[in-house]
């Protein structure tokens, strides 16, 4: 850690904003009402575990929640490639609307893996929302329904996303270089 330096990317105040909005949006998109499935956000641990707490107390409905422990990174800044299930759903999501939440989306790879799991277990819907998107890194086709920050090709850390485990407690998002 020593000899890392960080410069802030997106303040807390934009992030408490942006998260409102996409709140109002899923809200929009999955009305409450009798005959209308459950809706089950599903975050991807351990960097979107902020953003979905977050993200839940801004949806106007109730909805349940599940986690899925997936990596990829392990102790680098870059992908390994490598995709390992380290904890999956504990309730099934057959007939369930699914908003499938991760903190960030780079290459695409882990999400689209993710995805093709979670869609042979028939949910009713899925979608995806990600708190950042790096659009330019893609190498597997991924269109999020809600994204609330698309930012550059740079590693970046705070509001849950980590290097090596730490920075997940800052309040806003910062791009790690070194000095």
């Amino acid at each position: 850690m020593h000899g890392d330096f960080l410069q802030p990317l997106i303040s807390a105040e934009r992030i408490e904003s942006r998260i409102e909005e996409l709140g109002r949006n899923i809200s929009a998109d999955y009305p409450a009402g009798k005959n209308m499935p459950e809706l089950r956000l599903i975050g991807i641990l351990k960097g979107s575990f902020i953003f979905l707490a977050d993200l839940i107390r801004q949806i106007s409905r109730d909805v349940s929640v599940d986690f899925l422990g997936v990596s990829s990174y392990g102790l680098s800044t870059k992908s390994s490639g490598k995709i390992k299930i380290q904890q999956d759903l504990t309730h099934k999501i057959e007939g369930v609307d699914v908003v499938l939440v991760e903190d960030i989306i780079d290459t695409g790879t882990t999400l689209s893996y993710v995805c093709n799991i979670l869609k042979q277990r028939n949910p009713h819907s899925l979608r995806i929302a990600t708190l950042l998107d790096k659009p330019s890194r893609r190498v597997v086709k991924i269109s999020p329904s809600y994204v609330g920050f698309e930012i550059p090709d740079k590693f970046v850390v705070g509001y849950g996303l980590d290097h090596s485990q730490y920075f997940r407690n800052r309040s806003d998002i910062c791009v790690l270089t070194e000095k």
